[in-house]
């Protein structure tokens, strides 16, 4: 059963979720998954000549880590029928290892479809670091369940 229906949801309201660390595992675990060894990510002697001067988490592995923050906050989960993708992104900063990162989800924009029971959905995602840096950002587009009169 559907918990929150997409009109449950208002446009301004705000979700915010926990915190989590980006470690060495997650950088390692991400290149294994993706294959993505870059030397930025995986070579500390190759990164320290970087203007970063140390090695940086992927950015698909932070908007990963975004995507499963939002699942959770227990919002919208049950809701979406379909992702339709994300328009947007930015990644202003970079996220280093024992980073600590966390989310806050606006919803932006609810539109009903031509079909009665689904509707469509922005959401805007801010990643911010420890220092309440944003790291990332990017709108993320839904079709969701509707609730219908029975």
């Amino acid at each position: 059963m559907i918990k929150k229906y997409w009109d449950d949801f208002t446009v301004g309201e705000v979700f915010n979720s926990m915190a989590i660390t980006v470690t060495e595992a997650h950088l390692v675990g991400w290149a294994g998954l993706t294959m993505d060894f870059y030397p930025l990510h995986m070579d500390q002697e190759y990164a320290a000549k970087t203007p970063f001067k140390q090695r940086i988490a992927h950015g698909p592995l932070i908007f990963g880590m975004a995507v499963g923050l939002m699942g959770m906050t227990g919002q919208a989960g049950d809701s979406v029928i379909a992702w339709l993708g994300v328009d947007n992104m930015r990644i202003p900063a970079p996220v280093f290892i024992n980073d600590t990162i966390k989310l806050k989800v606006e919803v932006v924009e609810l539109r009903p479809t031509k079909k009665p029971e689904q509707g469509f959905c922005k959401m805007r995602y801010e990643v911010t670091n420890q220092q309440d840096a944003v790291v990332m950002y990017f709108d993320m587009n839904f079709l969701m369940y509707r609730k219908v009169e029975q």
